[in-house]
């Protein structure tokens, strides 16, 4: 112990009497460990922490969806088959279905829209997770009329209701519909979808409507995942055929929960994990550089040391003690410097893609983590220096009394230069691949244009807005509004958003009685007359939806290019007739009136999906209708409309929100915030820059201590 303090000391005090190299040292330790620590507690917070529920290793997401469909769902289940093995399943303790949604609250302070989950009564059963305050949903909850509750998340308890301790059986309105509050979450549980409030959801089943969602089950104690799967499959096979599915088949999986949250970016994390260790490499490659030149001018000090009784491995602790120093110092202005980065990672990743954002944060695991990585780099950066410093005989160093350098110096420190530019390179080589994909993606075409053009997303209280007229009224109001104002070009709706979070599929069936397989189910939107024109989806055959395709008028469509090769290959479909229901009246028949380009959905990444566009005026089904997204094509910066457009909306209907603007959604749905590619060639500049200046100090006066 005592040689230890005598060890930092020194080492202290050598330190000091050079203080620029231990600015610059520290410096670049700090760039290269601040960086893996930073991305570390990501990663720490998205990828390793266990997710905060009992036994997480025995919950499940319960999949049964086509094998090769067009659609990414994820592991879902449609209704019907998940009623179905809810009732015949054994392996399971308790299985439940769920989905993301958002609301308008209004009834605490101003109207807010808040991210929300419809959840099956057995829900929070499965996750073995009770309310801090009052109870969850019962049984029959999910019932008409039994399903105005509500539970509130910890988070919205706080800030929009003040912690009120009587909170429980207060009245709170989402979308226009009052809820009765009857539990608050514990603090930090907000699943699914980082939801702030929790409803029943009840299922309903529609024969022509593909209602998929995840579905989540907890194993019985002693079962495993295969047993889980054999018992799927084995009860999916006992279903009848569905005629709709053209013979395609299913593919039956059981994931573990988490994959849910983080397939999506694991990936990621882990390049990026991978290049912020290339970054730190460079930066030990540099300090080795450093401390090499550095030794060559404390050859006499090793030699005097020598001459008066030190060993060489006395000498090597030494010098290893100040390159530790030199990195937990390093590590400490690292650690500082992720508490800022931390925070603007999650600020600039694309909202919603970067999931257990609650997790995030810099705890033990990640402080021990940065003290492990400082240790490690200051023995890497710092063993070959110390090793060479004292290599040479005691003679030998005497005789040069500090003024030359070696071949062995010279060929170790060409090694590290050539080393830290090697790193360099592929750390560049890798961003330039990351940037080209970037661009590429950037560069999709996905149908629309989205420039210039303002969104705002409403959702009808179906107690408010009873009938479909009472919401074509609202909509008609809207968009008149939004026409007239200054500077807007066109005006349009539509029930479904591009690049959007919801998406409703389906099939239909042609003239002749041939069924469109389910395979193939196509998106399925309504929308206004102008849409198009607004979001720049370009006509390619027939005409527009007017003013005059409304509920009084024969039924008709547009389809998307797509969906129109696929079904009428070689044909014009403009003329062809499709509809929706098993037995047809005349009225029950839509006509194609148009075709129009296809475009990207759900994600730039994805392929462009086959689309149906239904006359919103046409449309008698309230679920459809109650929300809207209204688009505003603007001749100059949209977002100087944005104030505009919010009081259009309050002025229909005070209780309603707007929600967020188009322009940045193309860019949004990219997870692509690679790695800084210039700070691996600034760490390497400064490198060869620290080389050589202290060349040109070694060669113009001799040695330094």
């Amino acid at each position: 112990m005592h040689n230890l303090i005598q060890d930092l000391r020194y080492a202290v005090r050598m330190l000091r009497r050079n203080p620029g190299f231990t600015v610059v040292a520290v410096l670049a330790l700090a760039l290269g460990i601040g960086a893996n620590t930073a991305v570390f507690t990501v990663v720490n917070g998205v990828l390793l922490r266990p997710m905060p529920f009992p036994e997480p290793e025995r919950l499940f997401l319960v999949s049964y969806a086509l094998q090769h469909g067009p659609f990414e769902n994820g592991p879902s289940m449609v209704d019907s088959d998940y009623l179905e093995f809810r009732r015949q399943d054994q392996v399971f303790e308790r299985i439940a279905g769920f989905a993301g949604n958002s609301a308008n609250l209004t009834g605490a302070g101003d109207p807010v829209r808040i991210p929300t989950a419809n959840v099956t009564p057995d829900f929070f059963p499965v996750l073995r997770v009770d309310p801090a305050i009052g109870r969850a949903f019962l049984a029959d909850e999910d019932q008409p009329g039994r399903d105005r509750v509500m539970l509130l998340s910890d988070k919205l308890w706080r800030n929009r209701f003040g912690g009120d301790s009587h909170i429980l059986g207060r009245t709170v309105t989402l979308d226009g519909v009052r809820h009765t509050v009857i539990g608050v979450m514990p603090a930090g549980f907000t699943f699914p979808y980082d939801a702030e409030a929790w409803t029943p959801l009840a299922i309903k089943l529609d024969s022509h409507n593909s209602f998929m969602r995840p579905v989540i089950g907890r194993l019985k104690s002693g079962a495993s995942r295969e047993k889980a799967l054999s018992e799927l499959k084995t009860i999916m096979s006992r279903l009848p055929a569905d005629p709709h599915e053209g013979g395609m088949d299913r593919r039956s999986e059981i994931v573990p929960l988490k994959d849910l949250l983080v397939t999506k970016i694991r990936a990621s994390l882990w390049i990026f994990t991978g290049a912020v260790a290339f970054v730190l490499l460079i930066a030990c490659a540099n300090v080795a550089n450093l401390l090499l030149a550095r030794a060559a001018g404390r050859q006499q000090e090793m030699a005097v040391r020598k001459a008066l009784g030190a060993g060489r491995w006395r000498l090597i602790r030494q010098l290893l003690t100040e390159s530790s120093l030199v990195s937990l110092a390093g590590g400490v202005a690292g650690i500082l410097l992720a508490l800022w980065c931390v925070p603007a990672l999650i600020a600039i990743a694309p909202e919603g893609k970067v999931p257990r954002v609650d997790q995030i944060r810099i705890d033990n695991w990640v402080l021990a983590f940065t003290a492990g990585v400082s240790l490690v780099s200051g023995l890497l950066f710092g063993l070959a220096p110390a090793l060479q410093a004292t290599r040479r005989e005691l003679r030998e160093s005497l005789s040069r009394s500090g003024r030359t350098m070696t071949g062995q110096h010279e060929g170790l420190r060409g090694a590290l230069v050539v080393s830290e530019i090697a790193l360099a390179l592929v750390l560049l080589a890798g961003a330039g691949l990351m940037l080209k994909s970037f661009l590429q993606l950037r560069a999709v075409n996905p149908g629309f244009r989205a420039e210039n053009v303002l969104t705002m997303t409403v959702e009808l209280p179906d107690t408010v807005y009873r009938t479909p007229p009472e919401v074509h009224a609202f909509d008609q109001r809207t968009l008149a509004r939004l026409a007239n104002l200054p500077g807007v070009v066109a005006a349009g709706a539509v029930n479904l958003s591009p690049l959007g979070l919801f998406l409703t599929r389906g099939d239909f069936q042609l003239e002749g009685g041939r069924l469109f397989p389910r395979h193939y189910s196509v998106d399925k939107l309504c929308v206004s007359s102008g849409y198009f024109r607004t979001m720049g989806i370009a006509m390619r055959r027939g005409r527009d939806f007017t003013e005059r395709d409304n509920a009084g008028a024969p039924g008709v469509v547009i389809v998307s290019q797509s969906a129109g090769m696929r079904v009428w290959p070689g044909e014009d479909p403009v003329g062809k007739r499709i509809t929706e229901a098993e037995h047809p009246k005349p009225e029950d028949w839509f006509t194609i009136v148009g075709v129009v380009d296809d475009i990207r959905q759900m994600s730039l990444a994805a392929n462009p999906d086959p689309a149906l566009y239904y006359p919103y005026l046409q449309v008698q089904q309230q679920y459809w209708l109650s929300r809207m997204t209204f688009a505003v094509r603007t001749a100059s910066n949209p977002m100087q409309l944005a104030a505009a457009m919010r009081g259009v909306l309050r002025g229909n209907d005070g209780r309603l929100n707007r929600r967020t603007p188009l322009p940045n959604t193309p860019a949004r749905s990219i997870f692509a915030n690679s790695p800084d590619p210039l700070r691996g060639r600034h760490l390497r500049r400064a490198g060869v820059h620290g080389h050589a200046a202290h060349e040109r100090d070694w060669d113009s006066h001799g040695a330094g201590g």
